[in-house]
């Protein structure tokens, strides 16, 4: 009875419900069409990356049906020389390796404040990248 009494109370309150239903109903469709153009970015780098392998094996295969390349693949994998040449293989010196002993460690995220955590979820930068 106390808030028909004050008709303004019940008009903010009630606004401010509806205020936050239109928010939550606005948000996880954004939240979805901005998921769904991640997924189509990520699959359209991933087609690139195998369109790029599918030439570069397509020209591997061009290049099998020539003499001179089944050669040099020959000389090279495995070891064969002609006839009267001589071959010499050159070995690592002991201890040398191509590993890199000093890795630098990951760095460490900043701990988020709650605006920025809500901002993430209203803009789906929390479903990761």
């Amino acid at each position: 009875m106390n808030l028909l009494r004050r008709p303004g109370i019940a008009i903010v309150t009630l606004l401010i419900l509806l205020t936050g239903a239109v928010f939550l109903t606005q948000v996880v469709p954004y939240r979805q069409i901005i998921d769904s153009q991640r997924q189509v970015a990520s699959a359209r780098a991933e087609l690139a990356g195998y369109e790029a392998e599918n030439a570069e094996l397509a020209a591997d295969v061009e290049a099998l049906q020539t003499d001179s390349e089944i050669e040099r693949l020959a000389r090279e994998k495995l070891g064969y020389v002609r006839p009267g040449e001589t071959a010499y293989v050159v070995l690592d010196p002991p201890g040398a390796s191509d590993e890199s002993e000093s890795a630098e460690p990951a760095p460490v995220p900043a701990d988020k404040t709650w605006v920025d955590k809500v901002w993430d979820f209203v803009t789906g930068a929390d479903l990761g990248s």
